[in-house]
């Protein structure tokens, strides 16, 4: 099949299954491979010990699919139509909803079919393969990498998910994004624990999205009360970012948030069971953390925004058999008192 018809073909397709961008990029070596190689032997990969394996790997696409020609960068717009319908903690936007994987996973699963019949065989990920996704998507034009090393869309501004296609089938690439963030360092000042070190350096175990998220141990008490009232992920770097002037609703209902989620307050959480957990989040990103993780973060956001009216509840967890949930427990109870001196 002619190229220019074929990745006309895959781009109409991706777009009837409600693709916002779809783009297209050479298969070669990750642009910023070495960069990510000295990142991991730096440490800064922390609990995310999958990103330390298979590193060269990860590097270069061919090595994941053999014959590998092109790679199929796409952006789905996850921006919810309102505000987050409760004031009393912070859940970042991308997890409002339903798990983006499984949306995306079944919209890539009818792309690869219809490449399939193109005469490609694919594989294709959200999020969750090895590949370096980001330095593909500014190689085929969408968006650029930000000074958060977020990705950064014209149209989308942050709130966007990638995914990707990796395909046998040799497409026409698009052309390269410049980088349109110019002296702006509005993200880099936004973070409250300087995750971002330098432009396009994440210390990733300083970032609260990593320690609410990723990281399943005791959270560092330097780092407590920063975290505020967040209590899974955190979107300061990508709302202080200009170019969401430009950002627009998501048509996919399914990001929008849900009541079941926001029903609960911050101090309903304190009281919420193994069973309450799996209940509440199912379907939801937020199950992914596990339980006690949850409640450690539900403790710290109690700890920096609670009154003494929390305190018999902690007080109740602070015996918990959880070590982990009894620590930040006891936190909590330590910081409201400081807060609230007799």
């Amino acid at each position: 099949m002619n190229t220019d018809i074929a990745k006309a073909n895959v781009r109409f397709v991706a777009r009837q299954l409600g693709f916002d961008d779809c783009r297209i990029a050479a298969a070669t070596r990750a642009p910023h491979a070495d960069n990510y190689i000295k990142w991991v032997e730096e440490g800064h990969a922390g609990d995310m010990g999958w990103l330390e394996k298979n590193v060269e790997r990860r590097c270069d696409p061919r090595e994941v699919l053999p014959g590998c020609k092109s790679i199929v960068s796409l952006a789905l717009n996850y921006l919810p139509a309102k505000k987050q319908p409760r004031s009393d903690y912070r859940i970042a936007r991308y997890s409002w909803n339903e798990d983006y994987h499984d949306l995306i996973h079944d919209k890539l699963k009818d792309l690869n079919l219809a490449m399939q019949d193109m005469g490609g065989l694919q594989r294709y990920y959200v999020d969750t393969g090895p590949i370096l996704e980001r330095d593909f998507a500014s190689a085929s034009g969408l968006g650029w990498n930000g000074k958060s090393t977020v990705q950064i869309h014209r149209k989308l501004g942050t709130w966007f998910f990638l995914a990707e296609v990796l395909t046998t089938l040799d497409l026409l690439p698009d052309p390269e994004s410049s980088d349109h963030c110019g002296k702006c360092t509005a993200c880099i000042s936004a973070c409250p624990t300087q995750a971002i070190t330098a432009p396009r350096k994440l210390a990733a175990t300083r970032c609260i999205s990593y320690l609410t998220i990723e990281h399943k141990g005791s959270i560092p008490k330097e780092f407590r009360r920063s975290i505020g009232d967040r209590i899974y992920g955190c979107d300061d770097c990508l709302d202080a970012c200009p170019w969401n002037r430009f950002a627009r609703v998501s048509r996919e209902t399914s990001f929008h948030a849900r009541e079941k989620i926001f029903s609960h307050s911050l101090s309903d959480f304190l009281d919420m069971t193994l069973e309450d957990f799996r209940r509440v989040f199912a379907k939801s990103p937020i199950k992914r953390i596990k339980f006690e993780p949850f409640i450690r973060n539900a403790c710290i956001a109690v700890g920096n925004t609670g009154t003494k009216k929390d305190l018999p509840k902690l007080r109740e967890l602070s015996t918990h058999e959880s070590p982990l949930i009894a620590e930040h427990a006891k936190w909590a109870i330590d910081e409201i008192n400081y807060r609230n001196p007799v």
